[in-house]
């Protein structure tokens, strides 16, 4: 039985899913967290639910990556190595030079590298993994699977800044988006629930986490996202600003005496959102458990639905109507509060709730009212069997060329 790993790595943080292919079932996950602190901890699950953990200090992205091989073939859930035909890595950025998912050759790799400047955080890291994968693995399959890559056929109209065009040309300051693979699953995934093509479709997808953006598909093209040149902009989140008036930056730079601006991006990506107007956490559900006795609290989700409906209406009027609006993720999934506050701000576009319906938690649902002319539903995202799907497409078509 051939199978595929699904690698999503992080600056602290190596998260893998092994699916058996082509049934798509997953049969071992886990992470490794705190790599190359003290107290790092390695965790698998079976799919027969069977855990396991380890804390070791120190641990590094190579020894995470042979952790994660050597404790599938001692744990009996591969007899050999060879088992694993492709392996898919999440990679950030992809800029406009990767319109779709790829092999892994020694050009492509030095290009996710030289995209770097378009996301320093993420990049490089998976660029090293990427290698170390292939070391391990020398003789399988590798796919790169990007963030980015679904936005880089937007319209010009919606990716540009209106910036001198030539910054566009030169430097490529463009709408790039992020969550992409988490989109393209859902978009997907909704039509094949609502039997119908998504080329047929008018979709908007809100994938709403610690890291939130929408999308927009209009008949299957992603035309419109919140997201911009980095995951920073778009709308509230849990410590990200989202949109704010780019004057604002040197003007309490001043203020604070900070001189180095990335001082203040860093303020931008993790004191604002949600922990920054509450005063009290990033996470919605302390703020749902504050919100009675705190103003703050009730105010932060107050905006945070405030930013999305401003999205969600801008995208209805872009593509004049709308068949379905989806929520993903963690949020989305699971707050039963901010879906009805959302949607209830929408009816003017169709937009109902059925309370009943939306009592749900990271299930499949429909959660619109029957006679409800836009479908309202939670559809619980899966990155990583997106990748798998890239992998498994590009892997037949492609030779090993590590």
């Amino acid at each position: 039985m051939a199978k595929v790993l699904a690698i999503n790595a992080g600056s602290s943080t190596l998260k893998w899913k092994l699916f058996s292919v082509p049934e798509e079932k997953v049969i071992a996950s886990g992470m490794v967290d705190r790599l190359g602190l003290p107290n790092s901890v390695f965790k698998l699950k079976k799919a027969d639910g069977t855990k396991y953990s380890e804390t070791k200090d120190q641990i590094d992205a190579h020894e995470a990556a042979a952790m994660v091989l050597t404790r599938l073939k001692s744990d009996g859930i591969l007899e050999h190595l060879t088992e694993i035909t492709g392996v898919g890595h999440r990679v950030v950025a992809g800029g406009e030079r990767f319109q779709d998912s790829v092999v892994i050759t020694p050009t492509t790799l030095k290009q996710i590298k030289d995209l770097s400047e378009y996301a320093p955080l993420h990049n490089p890291t998976q660029a090293y993994y990427i290698e170390v994968f292939q070391q391990l693995l020398p003789k399988t399959v590798q796919v790169a699977v990007f963030d980015t890559s679904l936005f880089a056929k937007m319209p010009k109209v919606n990716y540009l800044y209106s910036l001198p065009y030539e910054y566009y040309q030169q430097f490529g300051a463009r709408k790039y988006g992020a969550h992409g693979t988490s989109h393209r699953y859902v978009a997907n995934r909704t039509a094949e629930l609502l039997g119908k093509p998504l080329d047929e479709l008018k979709l908007i997808t809100l994938h709403l986490g610690s890291g939130a953006s929408i999308t927009a598909f209009d008949h299957g093209k992603a035309i419109d996202t919140s997201m911009g040149f980095t995951p920073l902009a778009g709308i509230t989140m849990s410590t990200r600003s989202g949109d704010v008036d780019p004057s604002v930056i040197p003007f309490l730079m001043r203020h604070l005496g900070i001189s180095d601006v990335q001082d203040f991006i860093d303020i931008l990506n993790h004191k604002s959102g949600l922990l920054g107007i509450s005063g009290i956490s990033p996470d919605m559900r302390d703020l749902d458990k504050a919100k009675d006795s705190n103003e703050r609290a009730e105010l932060a989700l107050d905006i945070f639905a405030n930013r999305v409906v401003k999205y969600v209406g801008s995208y209805v009027a872009e593509m004049n109507g709308l068949d379905a609006l989806v929520f993903t993720a963690g949020v989305g999934e699971n707050s039963v509060a901010m879906r009805a506050q959302i949607a209830k701000q929408l009816g003017y576009f169709g937009v109902t709730i059925d309370d009943a319906k939306n009592d749900t938690h990271g299930e499949e649902q429909v959660i619109s009212q029957d006679d409800g002319p836009v479908k309202v539903m939670v559809v619980p995202t899966n990155e990583e069997l997106m990748i798998v799907r890239d992998v498994e497409r590009l892997a037949h078509r492609n030779p090993v060329m590590n």
